[in-house]
């Protein structure tokens, strides 16, 4: 072989390896520039910082002047993010309308392609020289827009072949991104519902403590309150005492026969404990068929039987003097200063009475008192201090009430103080 023929043959090898050398220079470069964009866009979590990044890294590696980037939601036709480098303000009108329409035509696929291969009927803004599109949600789709390039060369087809390398990484970027943001909004929302429902607790306490608290008055005042008049407060929409109206009742008038001879024989000390002893056996029987203890006064009780039903009002009354009198025998077995059981008398009237709150003022101030007023109540007392050793004397309306369930004794006609008509009077046996 002679030296022409060598030398031929080194300088083909020489421009073999050469364009061998550029082709790998080109693979490193473009493998360095996917290393630093992903590197770029990888280090953040937030879609502005990504698409910035890659837009700046894109025009870098294949030397834009000027570059657009758009995320458009097309079941609403609205650009959700935007981030542009070189262009003016006045510049991104006609860039957000081409991308909005190349959005709307997009197939769904990542498409490269040169302004020339773009049919659009809009005016294109100048020296715009590649469009790309990519989605990453149902319903969004993203617009890359680079102008022409820093020295006079097209876009190669390896430049668009590296590009798509390129969306392919942003696109797992903005899908975690946006992963991220559902995460951290829905994170938001947890806290605000979290501390929204530490409020309505705390809410709730206040009010337990505030229902304990009206609870525990409540059992207080019980304690000195006719429970109808509790009952009628709690039927008030208004929370209030209802004003007095007629209705009709039973009332029973209790009186412990004796009770003076008794204090100056016993005492002050031990006839309250006799008293008390008795009177915890009264107040059951009274609450076990529906009375309210009305008034006391020393040895003696008013108690109201107000339930709806006539008959009723007037079987509780009898029902009560008849438990409170088997009581009180039993009662003086456990007190030895009782030589034998104290003697109740009882009288009991029915009918319809005002029945109410009253309102008393004096220079002292102002009293309120929940009773029953009228004749109806006169009578009963009336007949109530008829009662000897230990008698349940019941007036007639009392009497017929009851006539077919009771065993009833009629003593006659009386006439009672300040009472206008002669009372017929019955005892109960």
């Amino acid at each position: 072989m002679d030296s022409s023929e060598e030398i031929k043959r080194l300088r083909a090898t020489l421009q073999s390896s050469e364009k061998t050398q550029t082709e790998l220079d080109k693979t490193v470069f473009s493998l360095k520039t996917l290393h630093d964009i992903s590197a770029d866009i990888y280090s953040s979590i937030e879609i502005e910082n990504i698409t910035h990044n890659f837009l700046l890294m894109c025009m870098g590696n294949f030397g834009s002047k000027r570059g657009f980037l758009m995320l458009v939601n097309r079941s609403l036709a609205r650009i959700e993010r935007e981030t542009s480098l070189g262009y003016q303000d006045d510049e991104l009108g006609p860039l957000r309308d081409l991308g909005r329409a190349v959005a709307q035509q997009a197939n769904r696929q990542t498409r490269i392609f040169k302004i020339n291969e773009v049919e659009l009927d809009i005016l294109l803004p100048p020296r715009v020289h590649l469009i790309s599109t990519f989605f990453f949600e149902p319903h969004w789709c993203g617009v890359l827009i680079l102008d022409e390039k820093l020295i006079e060369s097209e876009y190669s087809a390896g430049d668009c072949e590296m590009l798509q390398t390129l969306l392919n990484s942003l696109l797992i970027s903005l899908k975690n991104a946006i992963f991220y943001e559902e995460v951290w909004t829905l994170n938001q929302e947890l806290d605000a519902k979290n501390a929204e429902l530490s409020k309505t607790l705390e809410d709730l306490k206040a009010s337990m403590r505030k229902i304990e608290l009206l609870e525990s008055i409540k059992d207080s005042l019980n304690k000195f309150v006719p429970h109808a008049v509790t009952r009628a407060i709690e039927k008030s929409p208004t929370g209030r005492m209802p004003e007095s109206r007629s209705q009709d009742l039973s009332v029973l008038f209790l009186d412990i026969e004796g009770y003076t001879r008794l204090c100056e024989k016993l005492g002050g000390s031990e006839v309250h404990i006799i008293i008390e002893k008795h009177f915890s056996v009264f107040m059951d029987a009274i609450h076990a068929n529906n009375g309210d203890v009305n008034e006391t006064a020393g040895d003696g009780l008013m108690v109201l039987f107000l339930d709806d039903d006539k008959m009723t009002n007037a079987l509780n009354a009898v029902g009560t003097s008849q438990t409170i009198q088997e009581e009180a025998a039993g009662i003086s077995a456990g007190i030895s200063s009782l030589y034998k059981p104290l003697e109740i008398n009882i009288g009991i009237n029915s009918g319809s009475a005002l029945v109410g709150a009253a309102k008393f003022d004096s220079i002292a101030g102002s009293r309120w008192t929940y009773t029953a007023r009228g004749s109806l109540i006169n009578v009963a007392a009336r007949i109530g201090t008829m009662a000897k050793g230990g008698q349940t004397l019941l007036s007639k309306t009392t009497a017929d009430r009851i006539a077919n369930q009771m065993d009833l004794k009629q003593l006659g006609k009386f006439a009672l103080k300040n009472v206008k008509e002669d009372v017929t009077v019955y005892e109960l046996l």
